[in-house]
């Protein structure tokens, strides 16, 4: 019988948790994508940077 009372409130704490799962399945695609979208360059093309300074 309680549970009757609640249903309202359960059924918006599911929606808040799907409404924020999505999100977060979309930000995790997005960085997905991003990550394969770096540009990749063979070993010998990379550039070395030497720093050197007073300590």
């Amino acid at each position: 019988m309680n549970v009757l009372k609640h249903m309202e409130t359960i059924f918006l704490a599911a929606l808040i948790v799907a409404g924020g799962s999505s999100y977060a399945v979309a930000a995790t695609e997005k960085a997905s994508d991003a990550y394969h979208a770096q540009v990749s360059v063979g070993m010998d093309k990379i550039a070395v940077v030497k720093v050197s300074a007073a300590r």
